[in-house]
């Protein structure tokens, strides 16, 4: 068979890959299937770090050995090294799979591709890169963290068809329902979101995940960066008073006054106070060392503005509505200059969403 006749497996190897969405971090999202005589027989995906990664699951899932000449579908290249979950190249070939069907190469460098080679060299079939680009852009994530041992950054901003992402008056928001729906898909997807002290204050964010039939709850960060300590002028906003305050953490710098600490711990928040002069280059080693793999980073448009001038954004989200606000409109960021790698466009209703990683 040909790559192309795989594409409905891997295909429902995503939708299961996307069952641990934002729950497997440092972790890959990551699906499998077996297959025998052209049927599917098991499935299984990587619910958590410390579980069975989705090949081992798909074979526990099956209850017994596979037939002969079974097929396995799984949207990342195997793993070859033990971790704490054991090699899954060994279960594999221990197995006695035949074919191994494989989506996106291991973005390792370490280990790019020798987890095909110990299968190939062990007789197993392997066909490598259907649907690639999809089974990649699902752990855009993990693959920066993988590769460069820093969080990604991802920027997002809703604008208005002439530009604008802010009115002067009337509804704050700029895009409709099943935009801000996909927007919280998007924060469940990283373990950290972040707004300037300005958003903070203005619109008084929650910045927690709001989905269908799932409780809210907080991602592992919430930073407010705030060189000022302007927030600590409101103590009632949600991100200093709500119940999950204990993972809101106001990012200043050594230019803050010195009790900025001490005035964090009273009000049960933490306080990162990062080099004045290497701002954010300080703050992706802070979050390097507590394994933030990604931080989402929605504005306002100051907060943005400073990321991308300085080129520390990695990928970005524009959600766009065909309304124009014309004299209504209150702020613009330029994005003119905003050149996308990948470049992938979702429909959400009437609003359009524009997201990739980002070339400067």
């Amino acid at each position: 068979m040909d790559a192309p006749a795989y594409e409905p497996l891997m295909r429902r190897a995503l939708e299961l890959a996307r069952q641990g969405w934002g729950r497997t971090h440092p972790n890959p999202m990551v699906g499998a299937l077996i297959v025998e005589d052209g049927r599917v027989v098991a499935e299984g995906f990587h619910a958590k770090a410390g579980q069975p990664h989705a090949e081992a699951m798909a074979l526990i899932n099956l209850g017994r050995r596979p037939k002969p000449g079974a097929l396995m579908v799984v949207t990342l290249e195997p793993c070859s090294t033990q971790g704490r979950t054991g090699a899954c190249t060994e279960k594999i070939i221990k197995a006695g799979i035949s074919k191994l069907v494989v989506g996106a190469t291991d973005p390792n460098p370490a280990h790019a591709g020798k987890g095909f080679s110990i299968l190939r060299v062990a007789g197993v079939d392997v066909v490598a890169g259907v649907l690639e680009r999809e089974c990649e852009d699902l752990n855009s994530v993990f693959n920066h963290w993988i590769q460069r041992q820093t969080p990604l950054l991802a920027g997002k901003i809703a604008v208005s068809a002439d530009g604008f992402c802010a009115r002067k008056t009337g509804a704050r928001d700029v895009t409709g329902a099943l935009a801000h729906a996909d927007v919280h898909k998007w924060r469940a997807c990283f373990p950290a979101i972040a707004v300037g002290s300005g958003t903070a204050l203005t619109d008084n964010p929650a910045l927690t995940v709001r989905l269908n039939q799932v409780p809210e709850y907080s991602p592992r960060a919430r930073f407010v960066f705030d060189r000022k300590l302007r927030v600590f002028q409101n103590p009632s906003l949600c991100l200093l008073s709500d119940g999950f305050r204990e993972h809101t953490v106001i990012v200043t710098d050594t230019a803050a006054p010195k009790d900025a600490e001490q005035r964090c711990a009273a009000l049960g928040v933490q306080c990162w106070r990062l080099d004045k002069n290497h701002f954010f280059e300080d703050f992706r080693a802070h979050c390097a060392a507590q394994e933030i793999t990604g931080v989402y980073c929605e504005g306002g448009p100051a907060l943005l503005k400073a990321l991308l001038e300085q080129k520390q954004l990695d990928y970005f989200f524009r959600y766009t509505s065909p309304e124009p606000f014309g004299e209504n409109g209150a702020a613009k960021l330029n994005l003119n200059t905003l050149h996308f790698k990948n470049e992938i466009t979702e429909k959400f209703g009437s609003d359009t969403l524009q997201r990739g990683k980002i070339f400067y």
